[in-house]
């Protein structure tokens, strides 16, 4: 499994080590927020357009070679990015996030397709839990090792640190991953694969997993910005960045270990993550320190709830030899969500300002509970429903 650990802490300091620096490296924040949004969202929409090609092709060949492949592409994206310096023009910038975006669209499902070919369903929710913390760890060290790196050499220094990693772990997987050969598959139907996907089991998971990445990606491009607009640097807005991450660090692995262990339930656990994320969007909206670390705080508690619950229920819905399909499918909502969120925040901050783009974007994530909430509430009140099982409780 460390080799896998790597491989996710290596996308998660790729994608956000450059996204947390963007914002507070900007000298006019205000006329600058779309083109913010719109180079964050860059990264995300690459993998949105090839996740589920990279996740099915792992279900074809193998998830160890994709991985492997995807690895070694995001070293030569970040290597190559020493273009954008050496030529002083943005669109080498562009490219480079657009290749790197590439590359972990294939690394990043099939990594999640060997933590679950490799665990038992009994385990998922570990196994998920302790991906996602040491994928936690990249995002809350891409922060802090990305402003410094920043200060000292600015992006072409960074990019280089990037490919370091990325290289390194490509190597280790090669030598130290079991190869999970394909297996054995039934024809599947255009039919058949849209009828999976609109089912509930994958779709409450999916758009979860979808709405926070939309809070965790805003989090990290735009609580920079809030930081840079009261008089903080680079690495001090990067610090209270890595705070959302290290919260969410820690909150997984205990969310898997209660799942497995039959302490929280996947409903209840993700209606309740996603509203945590809704309201650290709402304390984003207050201007100054404390309210950019108390949505860090929950930010990073809700995304860290939601993510191991997410991809354990979608693991032990789907079947083996679909799996990659489906982590590819279930990456695509998230990319969705990692895209949206920054593009919706900018566009609304754009016209009516920060606070304004931070509260639009709660408002969205929280209306999915708080109507589910409520029709179960209806649902227990209403004539004849006394006694009723309530189940799991409302789902995303």
């Amino acid at each position: 499994m460390w080799p896998l650990h790597a491989a996710g802490f290596t996308t998660a300091f790729g994608a956000h080590g450059v996204a947390a620096v963007l914002g507070g490296d900007t000298d006019d924040v205000v006329g600058s927020l779309l083109m913010l949004g719109a180079l964050l969202a860059l990264y995300d929409g690459a993998e949105v357009l090839l996740k589920p090609l990279f996740g099915s092709l792992a279900d074809r060949i193998g998830a160890r070679p994709v991985m492997i492949g995807g690895l070694i592409g995001f070293a030569a994206a970040s290597a190559a990015s020493a273009a954008y310096v050496v030529a002083d023009s943005p669109g080498w910038l562009w490219a480079a996030r657009l290749g790197q975006g590439a590359a972990a669209s294939a690394f990043s499902p099939s990594a999640s397709a060997l933590v679950a070919r490799l665990n038992p369903a009994a385990k998922h929710g570990r196994a998920f839990g302790s991906y996602g913390f040491y994928k936690s760890i990249g995002y809350t060290l891409g922060p802090l090792l990305g402003g410094a790196l920043m200060w000292l050499g600015g992006l072409r220094l960074l990019f280089g640190v990037m490919a370091a990693p990325a290289a390194l772990v490509a190597v280790w997987a090669l030598l130290a991953v079991p190869a999970a050969p394909p297996l054995p598959r039934r024809r599947q139907t255009v039919l058949d694969l849209a009828r999976r996907l609109a089912d509930p089991v994958f779709l409450r998971p999916t758009a979860a997993l979808a709405a926070a990445s939309a809070a965790l990606s805003v989090g990290v491009g735009f609580l920079p910005v809030s930081g840079a607009a009261a008089g903080y640097g680079t690495i001090a807005t990067g610090a209270a960045v890595s705070v959302l991450a290290l919260t969410a660090a820690v909150v997984q692995p205990k969310a898997g270990r209660a799942l497995d262990e039959g302490r929280l339930t996947t409903g209840r656990g993700l209606t309740t993550g996603l509203l945590v994320s809704a309201a650290g969007l709402g304390c984003a909206a207050v201007p100054g320190l404390p309210g950019i670390l108390l949505a860090a705080v929950l930010i990073g508690a809700g995304t860290g709830l939601i993510t191991p619950l997410g991809f354990a229920a979608l693991a032990t819905a789907t079947p083996k030899e679909r799996i990659g399909q489906t982590m590819g499918s279930a990456e695509l909502g998230r990319e969705l969500g990692d895209a949206g969120g920054p593009l919706l925040v900018a566009g609304v901050a754009t016209a009516a300002g920060l606070g304004t783009g931070y509260a639009v974007l709660a408002a969205v994530i929280a209306a999915g509970p708080l109507i589910a909430l409520a029709r179960a509430g209806r649902g227990r009140t209403a004539p004849g429903a006394a006694g009723t099982p309530t189940g799991d409780g409302p789902a995303a």
